[in-house]
């Protein structure tokens, strides 16, 4: 009889295969999955970026740093790269990921108050869960962010901006 950590690697064999049903499968996750390199800019994301943060419309989003693919409002606000605004350096979604890609560390579903920019150029508070983790493809090392909008949801309350 096969243990259950083995039937469970075995189920996802079909998606070694198959590019074309592993981006499926990931675009219809409504949870937002950001890859990340070592400077924080977008490798590859699902179409929940869009949905949950988008603050244009129809944008290319591949190699932006990160504040600036999601809308971050400081970013936005202080005309400043992601990174290089004052607030980039209490930014919890910024030092969960420096820390996943440094220490090795797993953050998991920590929760967050920003204020985020949407595509009609509103400033609007979200709540947010996200969690990080490091790994390595082809030689080289990032960062999956998974990030959920839970506003409206939190039952406890979170620290605001």
């Amino acid at each position: 009889m096969q243990s259950k950590k083995t039937m469970a690697n075995h189920s996802f064999d079909m998606l070694a295969e198959s590019g074309e049903f592993m981006n499926l499968v990931l675009d219809n996750i409504t949870s937002c999955v950001l890859l990340l390199d070592k400077d924080m800019r977008l490798q590859a994301f699902n179409n929940a970026i869009k949905t949950i943060f988008s603050n244009k419309t129809d944008e290319d989003l591949l190699y932006m740093l990160c504040g600036e693919a999601i809308g971050c409002a400081y970013q936005i606000e202080e005309a400043k790269d992601c990174g290089k605004t004052t607030k980039c350096c209490t930014c919890e979604l910024r030092l969960a990921a420096f820390d996943s890609y440094l220490n090795n560390t797993t953050v998991y579903k920590q929760h967050i108050r920003r204020p985020f920019f949407n595509k009609h150029g509103e400033r609007e508070m979200k709540d947010l869960q996200f969690s990080t983790r490091h790994f390595y493809f082809r030689k080289e090392k990032y960062i999956i962010l998974i990030i959920d909008d839970i506003t409206g949801k939190v039952t406890s309350p979170l620290p605001s901006e």
